[in-house]
């Protein structure tokens, strides 16, 4: 055997146990409940409460649902106090666990005192890291942002600042006891620069990797910190858009990625959604990037504006 031929077999096996790992992957997202079967109480023996922030709504208030079916007490943080107690009213008669509330808007800078104050001595046992907000309300060119100098100040804020503030505030209990799981909202849109959208996509780039490197640090500590990384999720903040074989509802969501925990560091948190990141990420960024593409949308954008008026 000479080496040429040495050298082509030798790149196939390599091809081959390359697609291999990723075809397992894709079998372990596929069918999470065969490779990872959950037993019915791991969520309650991490601890008796989760804390979700942008819990009155949309992600949010699903995680809150769907986490009390499964036996957890909830803390709820959001800005309107009135939904929350709403929200918290139809947990408790729905699933007769407790539910906490916690009024801060996190485009703030001084509401992390008060809130730790109110958990103080609370079993933390889940944490999901899901208030986000949008830059601007549609798609925009950067300088275009409407009031840009504030929209900035409460993306980092709301965005970047609130899942490291809400880490370091619930992490060392979990550390302390050896357990715990944190669930990071980022988006799909943080694994490329996305043009307008660009503060949004940069400040859930910023989740995506505060998130893993933080399981790389607590994985050993017993500790489970994922990145949770979707794409259309019929919600407020999208408007409600009508849910297809793509866009979930927020509880389709919720339900199908608290089967997905053990997965890995990151996930889509559902099928179509990995096969959406798997196609875009094939598509070259000059394309993606293009003046025409981006034009286009706006005009796409525009249009569609002018419909529902």
């Amino acid at each position: 055997m000479d080496f040429l031929e040495l050298f082509f077999i030798s790149i196939g096996t390599l091809f081959v146990l390359v697609y291999t790992v990723k075809l397992t992957g894709f079998l372990k997202t596929l069918f999470p409940k065969t490779w990872y079967p959950l037993p019915h109480s791991f969520f309650t023996s991490l601890g008796e409460w989760a804390v979700i922030t942008g819990g009155s709504d949309g992600i949010g208030k699903a995680y809150a649902f769907e986490l009390a079916k499964h036996g957890m007490n909830i803390v709820i943080i959001s800005r309107t106090l009135e939904k929350l107690k709403k929200v918290a009213k139809e947990i408790e008669e729905t699933t007769g666990q407790q539910v906490k509330v916690i009024a801060a808007d996190f485009t703030k800078d001084d509401i992390y005192k008060r809130i730790e104050e109110n958990i103080q001595g609370l079993n933390v046992g889940i944490l999901v890291n899901n208030v986000g907000i949008l830059s601007s309300t549609l798609p925009c060119r950067f300088l275009d942002t409407e009031n840009i100098d504030t929209s900035i100040t409460n993306v980092i804020n709301c965005n970047m600042k609130s899942p490291v503030k809400m880490c370091k505030m619930i992490l060392p209990g979990m550390e302390k006891r050896q357990k715990g799981l944190i669930l990071n909202l980022s988006s799909g849109l943080a694994y490329t620069p996305c043009p307008l959208f660009t503060i949004y996509s940069a400040s859930k780039g910023f989740v995506e990797r505060f998130s893993r490197g933080l399981q790389a640090e607590y994985k050993s500590k017993g500790i489970i910190i994922q990145c949770l990384t979707p794409f259309g999720v019929s919600t407020p903040m999208t408007n409600y858009q009508k849910p297809n074989f793509v866009t979930k509802t927020a509880g389709e969501f919720v339900k199908v990625s608290l089967e997905n925990i053990m997965v890995g560091d990151q996930t889509y948190g559902c099928i179509p959604h990995a096969i959406l990141g798997w196609i875009i990420w094939k598509i070259p960024l000059k394309i993606l990037h293009s003046e025409v593409l981006q034009r286009k949308f706006l005009e796409y954008v525009n249009q569609r504006m002018k419909t529902f008026k």
